[in-house]
Formats: structure tokens, sequence, C-alpha cells
């Protein structure tokens, strides 16, 4: 039997806020069953109608993180999926991929040695402040992220997590960037 998640479940899945799934829903444009009155999502069919939204959108990614692992990880689950991954091993290198621009979206972690995740984010905010940053983490509830939420929405991707967590973030990103018609 599928996974079947709550329009709460699928929000948080995708990162979306329930007002943009119950307009996806109002408008036809996501795959749901309705269960009594309530409204659930087979994951499987949400990954699969993913893929299929976002099958021509590839993006250039930036990752900063010091663990190598991390930064792999990354690279190998998002160059499968046809994405350009970039990786920055310091949080210097990353300012400055960021400054050279082309770069379509941000994955930060929160704790690196030569700076602070949330000052990389002032200063990417600075650079592009539309850019798109997820911040990568394993203290979620720290006085780090509270700073970084001072410059502005970020995505949260609280470690440790796996490929298909990846990819859901990126293809969330997209499509979020799709519906407010920004190329990607």
């Amino acid at each position: 039997m599928p996974q079947l998640m709550t329009v709460e479940e699928l929000g948080q899945y995708l990162r979306f806020n329930k007002r943009t799934i119950y307009r996806l829903l109002k408008e036809g444009r996501i795959p749901a069953i309705k269960i009594g009155n309530k409204w659930r999502f087979p994951q499987g069919v949400i990954d699969d109608w993913l893929r299929d939204k976002m099958g021509g959108a590839k993006a250039r990614i930036l990752v900063i993180d010091d663990d190598e692992f991390v930064r792999s990880i990354f690279k190998e689950t998002l160059v499968d999926e046809g994405h350009t991954v970039i990786t920055a091993a310091s949080s210097a290198e990353g300012i400055e991929y960021v400054e050279q621009g082309n770069i379509d979206m941000v994955f930060l972690d929160l704790k690196m040695p030569d700076m602070e995740g949330a000052e990389v984010l002032k200063h990417i905010r600075a650079t592009v402040p539309e850019l798109p940053v997820t911040i990568i983490t394993g203290y979620p509830d720290s006085e780090m992220m509270a700073r970084a939420l001072q410059y502005g929405p970020i995505g949260v991707m609280q470690k440790p997590f796996d490929s298909t967590a990846i990819v859901t973030a990126v293809n969330s990103l997209l499509f979020a960037a799709q519906a407010r018609g920004s190329p990607v």
C-alpha cells in the first residue's frame, strides 16, 4: 500500500505552505485522492509528478559544505538528475562562486570552520537577494539558525538526509521558481 501524506505532511515534504498546496488542488495541478473529506497524497505519485514537472528544468546548484562526504553525495545525486553541481569546501570559496553569478540555488552548511553559515547567507543576500538558499544542518534549533533566519526566508534540510531528500528539495525549489515565472 502506498504511503499517503496529509496536506501538512506534503507541505513539509515539498517545502510548500498549505495555501500553495490548496491552490494547486483547486487548480487541479497536483495529484491527490480524497478520503472522506480529507485530501491525501501518495508519495510515489507525488515523486513521479515532480519528476514530470521538472523534466526539462535543470539547475546550476552550489553546495557549500566543509564535509567532503556531504559535497560528494550532493554532486553524485544531482549530476545523475542532470543538474550542474559546483561544490565549495569553504565559506570564502562559496562566496566567490556566488559573486561570479550564474547560480540557481545554494545548499549551505550552517556550521563551517572559516565563517558561520549565517554570515555566508548575509553575503549571499547582499549579492543576489532572490537566490534560493537551503541551510543543511544538524542544528536546526540552534542560535546559529536563529541568526541565519534574520537574513530572510530559507529552506532547511536537517542532517542526516538521503539522496531522495536532496532530489525532493531541488525539485521543490525548481517548481516554486516555475510557479513564480522565474527562469532556472
